[in-house]
């Protein structure tokens, strides 16, 4: 099984470097890292080939041009130059944690996609790791337990690791706690349903979109509490003026069975402004 990494970016080089170092020395001889960036300037594509790290694996860079929130497309994107046979979704902002690769593909599973975990980091955290004060991998479960009664972490779940947890396994879609920004998915699988639908404007709930169209296509839902945390680094809010509409563009599909996006990872394939480059 090739896995891929793909990471989703935008104009925030800083913690997108400091998710790459942490996946780096995980990532296996035959992995492939891509890099989705959903049209930085030039200046953070600098910094980011600069401060890249030494992966054992091949690493690209795939950038298309900034015409606004187009999360969904810059994931298809990098799902298609992946050519691997798992993907692991990532957003530049979340840190896996020690062992997150090795937990992905230990839970990944014909017929199954694996809905990630995170944990919340506070402003003051984030603008300490990075700047490089606190190494997140070291600290100890005493450190942790500071943090988190200092109100800098939301959850200390990433402290047990637990992959025969009861209920891991879920029958019927549900909104609760999907997240696009740590996601596991058979590439074939993603295929099927035409990957995340760039129909969807603005933030908000396209990866739910993706979720019940792959519940639609009969695949059950895997979630990764307890394995597969990452620590999200804090950052402003998006603008949230499109939520609503998608919200309600994925409550219309709830009973439809619509299993493949209207545009997806079929129409990514004729985009001639994608600029694909190789970093190692």
């Amino acid at each position: 099984m090739k896995l891929g990494f793909v990471v989703l970016t935008y104009n925030r080089p800083n913690a997108l470097l400091a998710v790459l170092h942490a996946l780096a020395p995980q990532c296996p001889p035959d992995a492939v890292v891509v890099i989705a960036d959903d049209g930085s300037r030039p200046d953070s594509v600098a910094a980011l080939r600069s401060g890249l790290p030494a992966f054992a694996c091949r690493a690209r860079h795939v950038w298309h041009p900034d015409v606004g929130f187009t999360a969904a497309r810059a994931r298809n994107l990098g799902a298609l130059h992946a050519q691997a046979d798992y993907l692991v979704f990532l957003d530049g902002d979340c840190l896996p944690g020690s062992g997150f690769v090795d937990h992905h593909r230990r839970l990944a599973q014909a017929g199954h996609f694996v809905n990630g975990s995170r944990v919340l980091l506070s402003a003051a955290l984030t603008n300490r790791v990075l700047r490089g004060e606190v190494q997140l991998a070291g600290l100890s479960a005493v450190e942790w337990l500071r943090l988190r009664l200092a109100g800098d972490v939301n959850k200390l779940t990433h402290l047990l690791y637990w992959p025969a947890v009861p209920g891991r396994v879920q029958e019927h879609f549900r909104w609760n706690g999907i997240r696009s920004c740590n996601f596991g998915v058979w590439y074939r699988d993603l295929q099927t349903v035409n990957g995340f639908d760039e129909s969807f404007n603005g933030w908000g709930h396209e990866d739910a979109d993706l979720v019940l169209r792959l519940h639609h296509q009969g695949l059950r839902r895997k979630n990764g509490h307890l394995a597969t945390e990452v620590y999200h680094l804090w950052h402003p809010e998006n603008s949230r003026s499109a939520e609503d509409a998608n919200r309600e563009k994925v409550r219309r599909r709830m009973n439809s069975g619509i299993t493949r996006a209207d545009i997806g990872l079929a129409e990514a394939l004729g985009y001639s402004t994608t600029v694909v480059t190789e970093l190692n």
